[in-house]
């Protein structure tokens, strides 16, 4: 008899990649804001781990907006890796816009507005208001089809209950579409709009769990609801003024948020909409939430980017401005001044700096365990012995690089656990920034246009 073969089934709904910092989920920080020394994802750089969490402290807690902090340090050190583990941590709550220096200068509009947009990408609006609902167990569905189509439209009843009550309700053609739309039937539990009609399926009556043998994992099993059938709910919309300018502008209409393409948005709609929210603030309708805007490579921007940034951080519904470089002193960029981090002196006093520092080789050894666990690559301990070394002498960049590289050198000779072999083969099949400037040293009258002269040489060297 032949054997049967079952086909794979995948699940579609979330389709993940493994990206360069995917592995981080939050600042691996305890309650009392102190750091662990692998939690989360993050490893070491316990100070600048502990800074970050004072900021976001204050951030939950709405006691700051309008400052700015700088994470400052050596490529490969974790500044954006601390920046994720913020985003992570602050939840889906409050915004978090990421933005690169170098994004600027190659958009469709002026620096400043692209700043200015970011910064309201960055500022949530809680907007509160107060609807009607009509919640139950649905008991019977009836929709009465005309004999003849076409003659007439549908016309229908549905019959709801609470724990207290049971009514039943006429249906038009437009619900009794938005019924077969959300697949209601006998059983569930339903949530109607008064105002709009929408209907939402809350999950499915404990009463009738019983209904059927077997029930997919998605099916939400919830109490009949208790009270009165009809109820005023609160409800929460939370929105960036970056959305709310989109709408209201007239040029671009909401279905800019779906194309991307914002355009400029006049001063005037801005001003107005600050006007209206403040209106909402005073009747407590809305209230504002700061969020954080991160900028990397923020020595990319130039001197008059710096400058709208000093004032941009002046106005009272500033978000949080979370700021990164790897840059030591060196020319403001559109000046031929020099400064720390390529940022003038005015700005950088409005900053908090945070420093980041090198990690050690036992550090090291602990994010190339996490990075392998986060691409499923098994390893032998030679193997990432041998990587760890790679890490110190070359960078950990290049050794997490490595990882996928010799998963597949280990699947070509159908190896199951990566081998030092495996790690030798492809070492040797990619060069490092080191080797490959030593090569570049050897040959360098072999390339074209080569204007290296020997102080040269002897700096790349070293």
């Amino acid at each position: 008899m032949a054997e049967l073969k079952l086909s794979e089934s995948r699940d579609l709904t979330r389709i993940e990649r493994i990206g360069a910092h995917s592995h981080i989920r939050g600042l691996g920080l305890d309650s009392a804001l102190e750091a662990r020394d692998v939690s989360e994802g993050m490893v070491g750089q316990t100070a600048a781990r502990k800074a970050a969490g004072v900021i976001l402290q204050m951030i939950k807690e709405g006691k700051i907006a309008g400052r700015a902090v700088l994470l400052a340090g050596q490529p490969g050190t974790g500044k954006t890796a601390i920046a994720m583990g913020m985003a992570k941590s602050l939840g889906l709550e409050t915004p978090f816009a990421m933005l690169a220096g170098s994004e600027l200068f190659s958009l469709e509009m002026s620096k400043t507005e692209a700043l200015m947009q970011a910064f309201r990408k960055a500022i949530g609006v809680r907007i509160k208001e107060e609807t009607e609902i009509i919640e139950g167990e649905v008991v019977e569905v009836q929709i009465d089809r005309p004999a003849v189509a076409g003659a007439a439209s549908k016309t229908g009843k549905l019959t709801l209950k609470t724990t207290e009550m049971e009514t039943v309700y006429d249906l038009g053609a437009k619900m009794i579409e938005a019924l077969g739309k959300e697949k209601v039937q006998s059983g569930d539990v339903v949530a109607i709009d008064k105002a709009s009609g929408k209907i939402t399926k809350v999950g499915r009556s404990f009463s009738r769990s019983r209904d059927y043998d077997a029930m997919g994992p998605s099916v939400k099993l919830v109490q009949c609801p208790d009270g009165e059938l009809q109820k005023r709910k609160e409800v929460v919309h939370c929105v960036t003024l970056h959305e709310i300018d989109v709408i209201n502008s007239r040029t671009q209409g909401f279905l800019a948020l779906f194309t991307g393409d914002t355009g400029e948005i006049r001063s005037e709609v801005r001003e107005q909409i600050d006007t209206k929210v403040a209106e909402w603030r005073e009747e407590g309708k809305a209230e504002i939430v700061p969020g954080v805007l991160f900028i990397d490579e923020v020595h990319m921007l130039d001197i008059e980017c710096f400058s709208f940034l000093n004032r941009a951080l002046e106005n009272e519904m500033a978000p949080i401005l979370v700021v990164a470089t790897n840059r030591g002193i060196t020319t403001i960029r559109g000046t031929n001044y020099k400064s720390p981090h390529g940022i003038p002196i005015d700005l950088l006093d409005r900053l908090l700096i945070i420093t980041t520092q090198p990690y050690t080789e036992d550090e090291i050894r602990k994010i190339l365990d996490i990075r392998s666990q986060e691409e499923e690559v098994e390893m032998s301990e030679e193997a990432k012995h041998l990587l760890t070394k790679i890490g110190v002498d070359a960078s950990l960049r290049y050794a997490i690089h490595l990882i996928t590289a010799a998963a597949l050198a280990c699947q070509k000779r159908k190896g199951k656990i990566v081998e030092m072999e495996d790690i030798n083969r492809v070492y040797h099949l990619f060069l490092d920034v080191k080797r490959s400037t030593q090569y570049l040293m050897e040959y360098q009258n072999q390339y074209m246009f080569n204007d290296a002269d020997e102080d040269d040489t002897n700096a790349m060297q070293t």
